[in-house]
């Protein structure tokens, strides 16, 4: 197989391998901006164990060595990414959940907690979660109701044979079959 020769002065066109997932590319001076550095490249590693931590965009930016404003650039930018912060956050917020109920449990004088904006906090984070399932639950009110219904009636039928069960005589449960019977 031969090679084409490109006449001189014309630029021979260079093909570089895609990468299989999508990149964010910042231009230099966005770059130079965010104060990146060779030091701080894998800065979503960092920004998502402190936002873990802290669930403070400015404080995990801060940790991370960049602005705030590039890590909701790259939220907005990177669905994955956007995911991950999600996740992240939900665990944060099972920590603050975790750390309240010890603090309630056994409140030390040594250490400060608000308890009263921690409440607030995890009962804003319940409602965002709900409303932020609803568009996803296509079901109508009809069918929720419905499946209701049938759930109580499921629950009133286990009700009524424990009941039936609790009112045979003891000894008298079929008898075929159990144990120790000779």
């Amino acid at each position: 197989m031969t090679k084409a020769i490109s006449p001189p002065g014309v630029p021979v066109p260079v093909r570089t391998p895609r990468s299989r997932g999508r990149r964010i590319k910042l231009a230099p001076a966005l770059r130079a901006a965010a104060g990146e550095t060779s030091l701080n490249k894998h800065w979503r590693t960092y920004f998502l164990a402190a936002l873990v931590e802290t669930s403070c965009v400015k404080a995990s930016a801060a940790v991370a060595g960049i602005s705030p404003t590039r890590a909701y650039r790259a939220r907005r930018e990177d669905p994955a990414f956007a995911a991950q912060w999600r996740t992240v956050l939900a665990e944060g917020y099972e920590n603050l959940e975790l750390e309240l109920l010890a603090y309630l449990r056994n409140p030390d004088p040594a250490r400060k907690l608000d308890v009263a904006n921690a409440l607030r906090l995890l009962a804003h984070h319940r409602t965002a979660k709900a409303e932020q399932r609803a568009p996803t639950d296509d079901r109508s009110e009809q069918e929720v109701l419905d499946s209701i219904d049938a759930m109580i009636d499921q629950m009133r039928e286990r009700a009524a044979a424990n009941a039936a069960l609790l009112a045979e005589p003891d000894g008298d449960h079929g008898g075929e079959g159990e144990l120790g019977a000779d």
